[in-house]
């Protein structure tokens, strides 16, 4: 039986908010949030967290031991070694790429962009994508969905700096890749709900103190739902930019 993983990337040196991984949500670190929320899915048969071999991320190894989730330690730059790396050890045959500065992922859209790439044989299914044009989610929710065949070709054959840190630019900037860019009915692009900066964490934050009773039981349509209620929420980052490749990992 084939094996899917998903392979959560995270490192403590973010660029723009240093440590925000571990930073408290309700009581919890965000990673914690993240990993439950992944955990809900029912694609997926394991999860992975992919950290670096710096010193600064044995906080992040220690943490994955004392949840029980495993976890693999690969270079801090080529983040597609990291991955390439992680899914061997793991014998991952297809690998599901979340980052870890999503604490509003939705293990429901998760579910849905998983079936749709079992279903209909594309060497990756993404909503998110490297385009901002194709995007209908909003950022925070991306999941992206590949093979162990596609990912050993981006490792073999990635050269430009930009490649070995996001993962996935190769494989969508081959012209022999069949891409799908997985959407929704509505396009809620202009929400974001992912963890890049300061303001983004007030919002979060916000959300979290609104939906989060102590169990994952909110979901994206809770979320619209709450920011069209309160639409002075979506000020609270509005003014942060969306990298074009975001490094998170």
């Amino acid at each position: 039986m084939e094996k899917t993983v998903a392979i959560i990337q995270a490192r403590m040196g973010s660029t723009r908010l240093p440590g925000k991984i571990l930073k408290n949500l309700c009581g919890r670190s965000v990673l914690e949030h993240v990993i439950d929320r992944v955990g809900q899915m029912k694609e997926i048969d394991e999860i992975v967290i992919a950290t670096t071999s710096l010193l600064q991320d044995d906080i992040i190894a220690e943490l994955s031991q004392k949840l029980s989730v495993k976890y693999f330690r690969g270079s801090e730059k080529d983040v597609l070694s990291r991955y390439y790396f992680t899914a061997m050890e793991n014998r991952a045959d297809h690998i599901v790429r979340i980052t870890s500065d999503c604490p509003l992922f939705d293990p429901i859209v998760g579910d849905a962009v998983v079936r749709f790439y079992q279903e209909h044989g594309y060497d990756i299914v993404s909503n998110a994508g490297a385009l901002d044009s194709k995007r209908t989610f909003p950022p925070g929710l991306d999941t992206e969905v590949f093979s162990i065949a596609v990912l050993a070709t981006a490792f073999r054959n990635a050269k430009e700096k930009y490649q070995r840190e996001h993962v996935t630019p190769y494989i969508y900037e081959h012209p022999d890749h069949r891409v799908f860019h997985f959407n929704c009915m509505d396009d809620y692009s202009h929400f974001r709900w992912t963890l890049d900066t300061e303001e983004d964490f007030q919002l979060i934050q916000a959300i979290y103190q609104e939906l989060f009773h102590g169990g994952h039981d909110f979901y994206m349509n809770d979320i619209i739902e709450l920011m069209n209620r309160k639409p002075y929420l979506a000020f609270l980052n509005a003014t942060v930019s969306q990298k074009k490749y975001r490094d998170v990992g």
